[in-house]
């Protein structure tokens, strides 16, 4: 079992930066593929950005691509979403998925592992 905790949310005004980070536990980052999906109210989640199990390969939603940046820290057990030029339809509560498969994975029915979710809001 994996357990991830999500932290770095908060309120912004657009055009500005957050940093999310995924902290792991109970079982190597190594071992998953991890995503970011977002939820805003009334609306289903949403996928915005995968990484491979290694960190060699990342896929973005069109809405986010060029503004957000995935990475990860396997030593440290951590993923991150750095997220840029921050827009009001950026607003959602933002959660983290891992999955013991190896490669991208854009459908949150692939993922295994859940955190509790943070909470991003961007005011215009």
């Amino acid at each position: 079992q994996v357990q991830l905790v999500e932290s770095g949310g908060g309120l912004v005004q657009a055009g500005g930066s957050l940093k999310l980070s995924c902290a792991a536990s109970g079982r190597s980052l190594g071992t998953t593929a991890m995503g970011w999906f977002r939820q805003a109210p009334g609306k289903a989640r949403e996928f915005v950005t995968a990484i491979n199990r290694a960190g060699t390969s990342v896929a973005y939603s069109d809405s986010v691509k060029g503004r957000f940046t995935i990475s990860r820290d396997n030593t440290n057990n951590t993923m991150y979403l750095q997220m840029n030029s921050l827009k009001p339809e950026d607003t959602a509560v933002y959660s983290c998925g891992g999955t013991p498969y190896y490669g991208l994975y854009r459908d949150p029915g692939d993922y295994k592992y859940w955190g509790q979710g943070t909470q991003v809001t961007v005011s215009s």
